[in-house]
């Protein structure tokens, strides 16, 4: 079987938030990489045996390697820095589109041009996000491309094969920032496009075999995108050895349960394990109104019900040694943080809240080198339905933050129905992709209304749509009045207990996705 990580770009980091769009634009080329910290070690540089190395920063001893490199705005400045040139804080700043002026070529322009036919020079269309700029070139560079208020804007040093770009090639506004960036990787650095969804499907069934034997594997299903691709991947890995357990909180939309078992169970012969715990989820969120309070509450429960369920199916199965969550590549970056603790640590994720210590249980993680794009494309791959595997995000508490305050039964029931009745209609009016993410809210308010000739004093209810890339900032969806009219109506007249439907129109920031 093919190595198919064998031809790999090594992308360091000195905190631009580009710096994982960087790294998706190269996988979707073809070619594996990795982001690294920017104080990695000379070791850990030459171990990692990169092809090439893309700088949002670099130390110096990235420039002893004799390799490709790229340096992307912060990283064309210590790149300048570093080898001889000058770097000044700029009286212009740039945010947002520019045009780049081409005063010649070199391999990674050569023939590009976004100008008309018939202007008289070569530019290109880019977007910008500095405040300094270059304003020496250091030796045995020559100047490719400049703007009014940065005349270092592309840089080049085709001996040794060492380019700069003042401009991010990876966000889509530089609209030849694909092109640029697969000549730099496929072009320049000699890499083949091994990084497919076949491919790594059939990588991550040999690392599987080969990490797990003849041994079962513990797999929470919880039916999200992530674990459900981990599911679909392992079973195809290892069979019957897989036991998955599905705990059913109570807490989940409209018939939800029962559509993550015909997917599993039924449909694929995945052996799934369904817990129906929606009276212990209920009875222990029970006067809890504080949302974090209600988070650890449902999270430790999970927990508890877990083991209980691990420990049934080890009198089945014997000790069961490996544990396999759906950790993904950017869980794996913000966890790390930096290896000399001068950096931040973004966030900390554990997807099974500490299980795999307290169960002395190893780690099975196939997804763990994997953005949240590249596991949709395997769960297409493997054979996943469509709304499984595009469907808009879940939190992991479920409705248990989409009800504000306590979690009352008397609230999930309307709740579930209402958010069946939105998407559904999203669904139908072919708006359900135009929109990154679509749920309700249950205010536990009453408000009057009329219905007939009677007065109603009943609940309210929120619906919440919005527009995202990278879910950090988001817009409220623009969804027609029509259509907004449509699904109130229907919400109204079809469950008991509303009596009226609000639109929720707050942006992230200030106001974050979910309520609580």
């Amino acid at each position: 079987m093919q190595d198919i990580h064998r031809h790999r770009i090594l992308i360091l980091d000195f905190g631009s938030q580009y710096t994982q769009l960087i790294a998706r634009r190269i996988r979707e080329i073809g070619v594996f990489c990795e982001i690294y910290p920017w104080d990695v070690t000379e070791q850990e540089i030459r171990d990692f045996a990169p092809r090439g190395i893309i700088l949002s920063g670099a130390p110096q001893v990235v420039f002893e390697l004799n390799i490709p490199l790229l340096g992307i705005c912060y990283g064309l400045h210590t790149m300048a820095a570093q080898l001889g040139g000058a770097v000044s804080p700029s009286d212009e700043k740039e945010f947002g589109y520019a045009q780049v002026r081409l005063e010649q070529s070199c391999a990674l322009t050569a023939g590009l041009t976004d100008a008309a036919a018939d202007a008289a020079e070569a530019s290109l269309d880019v977007w910008m996000s500095h405040g300094d700029k270059v304003t020496s070139l250091p030796e045995g560079f020559e100047l490719i491309g400049a703007t009014d208020s940065a005349p270092v804007t592309i840089i080049a040093d085709e001996a040794r094969h060492w380019y700069g770009l003042q401009f991010h090639p990876e966000v889509t506004h530089t609209k030849q920032g694909g092109v640029l960036l697969e000549r730099f990787v496929v072009d320049i650095c000699g890499c083949e496009k091994l990084w497919t969804a076949a491919n790594i499907v059939e990588d991550s069934i040999a690392r599987t075999r080969a990490q797990v034997g003849d041994d079962p594997v513990l797999l929470g299903l919880s039916g999200g995108v992530d674990s459900s691709v981990v599911a679909a991947l392992l079973h195809r890995a290892i069979g019957d050895r897989l036991v998955c357990i599905f705990v059913d909180t109570g807490l989940l939309r409209l018939h939800e349960g029962d559509q993550v078992m015909a997917t599993f169970a039924e449909h694929m012969g995945v052996n799934v394990v369904r817990v129906n715990a929606r009276e212990r989820f209920l009875e222990a969120l029970a006067g809890a109104e504080d949302p974090e309070l209600k988070r650890k509450i449902i999270g430790n429960l999970f927990i508890e019900i877990f083991e209980e369920q691990a420990q049934l199916l080890r009198e089945s199965y014997g000790q069961i040694r490996w544990l396999a969550q759906g950790t993904i590549y950017p869980d794996v970056i913000e966890s790390a943080g930096s290896r000399t603790g001068k950096a931040h640590v973004i966030k900390s994720h554990h997807n099974v809240g500490g299980l795999p210590e307290r169960m002395n249980m190893g780690l099975v993680e196939p997804l763990r080198e994997l953005f949240k794009d590249e596991v949709r494309r395997l769960g297409v791959t493997l054979g996943l339905p469509a709304e499984m595997v595009y469907r808009h995000p879940f939190p992991g508490p479920g409705l248990g933050v989409r009800i504000l305050g306590e979690v009352r039964e008397a609230y999930l029931e309307p709740l579930q129905r209402a958010d069946h009745i939105f998407i559904s209609e999203l669904r139908k009016h072919d708006l359900y992709d135009e929109v990154s993410q679509a749920f309700v809210v249950f205010l536990p308010v009453k408000s009057v209304g009329v219905v007939g000739d009677q007065r109603r004093y009943e609940y309210v209810v929120a619906l919440r749509a919005v527009q995202t890339v990278d879910f950090m900032t988001a817009r409220w969806a623009p969804l027609p009045h029509e259509f907004l009219d449509t699904v109130s109506r229907r919400i109204i007249n079809e469950i008991d207990g509303i009596s009226r439907v609000v639109y929720d129109v707050s942006g992230k920031p200030p106001a974050t996705i979910e309520w609580e």
